[in-house]
């Protein structure tokens, strides 16, 4: 079921479908659902070209979706005016963008982890741990540097797009969240990680 037949695939294809046309339906502004939803379909087609080639386990495809539904969300209403994460903390702001920037850490740290793993790239695994937060913090310090570049170059609704609302600690806050989402990631997942690769490694040895 892993790995000759992946229906689950096609269901998850079915539901990140079903949420990117709900996400575009009346957003709170067309140019920053493009420019917040644009990283979905940019992963979504990264992950049809190499699945042939590179398929993840389904523990990894499940968080993928997990992420896109995040980010779609984002994207509709501006993550500045997501529903009810305005009362959550008394902070005075909403903190939707934190729970995307936590799973920016969580679920790229379980995507490199895998590809460490299987690709078989590092040859002492006790590294490994080190390595994925590293990659992690690495792609959250390149989003926040393509914020600033979208921020320098756009003419307008770049409030909107960084989400900092007036807390000057924005940057770092969001690159702390992703790193505790990958040490979270890390805690919790990587044992039922590891069984998923060996399923997938014996599914493929039976159906080549």
């Amino acid at each position: 079921m892993i790995y000759s037949k992946n229906y689950y695939v096609l269901f998850y294809l079915l539901i990140f479908s079903i949420t990117a046309v709900c996400s575009i339906y009346k957003p709170y502004e067309l140019p920053l659902w493009f420019l917040e939803s644009g990283f979905c379909f940019l992963g979504i087609f990264i992950l049809i070209f190499t699945y042939k080639k590179f398929r993840f386990t389904n523990i990894s495809y499940l968080l993928i979706l997990v992420h896109f539904i995040i980010l779609f969300i984002g994207a509709h209403y501006s993550y500045a005016r997501v529903p009810y994460f305005d009362y959550i903390t008394n902070s005075g702001r909403n903190n939707y963008d934190k729970l995307g920037h936590f799973a920016q850490g969580f679920v790229p740290a379980l995507i490199s982890r895998e590809i460490l793993i299987r690709l078989k790239i590092v040859q002492n695994k006790n590294w490994i741990p080190f390595l994925v937060i590293c990659i992690c913090l690495a792609i959250s310090a390149f989003y926040e540097f393509l914020e600033w570049c979208i921020s320098i170059f756009s003419y307008g609704g770049t409030e909107d797009f960084l989400g900092i609302q007036g807390f000057i600690w924005d940057t770092q806050s969001d690159m702390f969240c992703a790193f505790i989402g990958s040490i979270t990631m890390l805690l919790t997942l990587s044992k039922i990680q590891n069984r998923q690769i060996l399923q997938l490694k014996y599914k493929k040895a039976y159906h080549p």
